[in-house]
């Protein structure tokens, strides 16, 4: 009776261990499929997928927080650490040209930089005369940065030959907007001789033209520019027009200058104003891992029916490579060749 209960007993515990590892086999396969499902689909990359040879971390630089460049980076950095897991950050900086200087020293990854400043830098003319830099490419266009003449709607400043002998800020030495500046008032006959130049950022010049210590300021930025916005809330501004024969004559000479149109009903405008534009895009130090500036590039043209700037409307997909004069990182051109 004694031996008939232990064989009982172990016919019992042989079974309940075959249903356990039964059961354990299962778990494991279906926990595998799941798995393999996640990856295949890409719905959950595994941490080595997002490591992104060890990139954790990168910076925007962008330009002053009274520009457009500004509000645009922390709108871009907020997608890319959403969509990527890598942390994205946007930094004040000095804008476009001394941007292109900075990624070239290796001070940020990503920046916000105009179409005729990259290609200035890259072929080593101009504010980069001897001194080409070959380690930047782009990421993508992003949309028209108008160069807007900005004055006080009373200040009697209707044209540009009324600039002469006028306190005018034309932005940083070696700076887009100072480039800017430069060509134009070329273009209209005058020099930096002509008028009383003043080095100032964008917030400074607004600041500047309501104080009355300046008369007009060269602002190139994408309209609406919030420093140009808060001036007109206080002061009625007037942007200076660019008419057609002049912009032909800047285009001609300056084949990356594009012609633009201020509308009626910015900054309160009561008639449309011609103007002229060059391209603002985006450029990444060319070392970066190819599947990191896909993934960043995917982050911004995926998404920019979240971008709530007035500009957003300009960055899309299908033009991202439109007015770039530089080499596009392959993992950017991988993106826009998908889309096409």
């Amino acid at each position: 009776m004694f031996k008939s209960k232990n064989l009982l007993f172990l016919m019992l515990l042989s079974a309940f261990v075959l249903i356990l590892a039964a059961c354990g086999s299962d778990d494991e396969g279906s926990s595998k499929t799941e798995t393999d499902n996640e990856t295949s689909s890409g719905e959950a990359a595994t941490e080595e997928e997002l490591d992104f040879e060890g990139t954790k971390f990168v910076s925007i630089l962008t330009g002053g927080t009274q520009g457009t460049y500004y509000p645009l980076g922390g709108t871009f950095a907020d997608l890319i650490t959403t969509d990527t897991g890598v942390k994205a950050t946007a930094e004040v900086s000095q804008a476009s040209a001394a941007n292109m200087t900075s990624l070239a020293n290796g001070d940020a990854e990503v920046a916000f930089v105009q179409t005729d400043i990259a290609y200035y830098a890259t072929n080593g003319t101009l504010m980069f005369e001897g001194e080409a830099i070959d380690s930047v490419v782009a990421l993508g266009a992003l949309y028209p940065e108008t160069v807007q003449l900005v004055t006080l709607a009373d200040s009697g400043i209707k044209t540009f030959a009324d600039l002469k002998g006028k306190k005018v800020s034309v932005g940083a030495p070696g700076s887009g907007t100072f480039a800017n500046a430069e060509q134009l008032l070329e273009i209209h006959g005058l020099t930096m001789d002509d008028i009383e130049a003043q080095n100032l950022d964008f917030g400074e010049s607004t600041d500047g033209i309501q104080s009355g210590q300046i008369d007009a300021a060269f602002i190139t930025a994408g309209y609406p520019t919030g420093a140009v916005e808060a001036l007109n809330a206080t002061n009625g501004v007037y942007i200076i027009p660019v008419e057609a024969d002049k912009a032909e004559e800047l285009i001609a000479k300056y084949p990356y200058y594009a012609v633009d149109n201020i509308p009626t009903g910015t900054y309160g405008l009561e008639s449309d104003i011609p103007a002229v534009s060059v391209g603002a895009m985006l450029a990444v130090k060319k070392e970066l891992p190819e599947d990191l500036v896909y993934a960043m590039t995917k982050a911004i043209y995926d998404n920019t029916d979240k971008i709530s700037h007035a500009k957003g409307t300009f960055i899309k997909a299908e033009s991202g490579l439109d007015g770039i004069g530089i080499d596009v990182h392959p993992g950017a051109q991988r993106y826009f060749d998908e889309v096409k």
